[in-house]
């Protein structure tokens, strides 16, 4: 049950104190200037190109989600849902992690330019004759 304190915080008894998606985004809801827009399936990975990057100037989210990517490549929404986050959210924050180098973030490919189902079949009719 959420309440409202009389000092006007809100509480949520289970969770703690609430921060409103607003908050962490700074009130955007478009990720960085470039208008990029990641797809639920876009992998994200931290780009160690540049060395050692200084996380410590982020916000704790981008902490986060830097943490959740570095082991090993995640989905956009793999993140969201690892970091119990809306995916507005982080599509926003990984927008500024991209802008500032941390990740590299690899684009699904276009479904023209995945294999048609019937040379798929047919592979798979070669393999069984096999």
């Amino acid at each position: 049950m959420t309440e409202h304190l009389p000092d006007g915080r809100w509480y949520d008894a289970e969770a703690g104190p609430l921060v409103r998606p607003y908050a962490m985004t700074g009130g955007r809801t478009k990720p960085g200037p470039s208008g990029v827009r990641f797809d639920l399936i876009a992998l994200v990975v931290v780009d160690t190109s540049h060395g050692s990057v200084d996380a410590s100037l982020l916000g704790p989210e981008h902490r986060t989600l830097l943490g959740l990517c570095s082991s090993q490549t995640q989905s956009v929404a793999e993140l969201a849902a690892d970091a119990d986050l809306p995916v507005g959210v982080v599509r926003v924050l990984l927008g500024d992690l991209l802008e500032g180098g941390f990740v590299k973030v690899s684009r699904p490919v276009p479904p023209a330019q995945l294999p048609d189902e019937k040379i798929l079949r047919e592979v798979i009719e070669g393999l069984r004759a096999l």
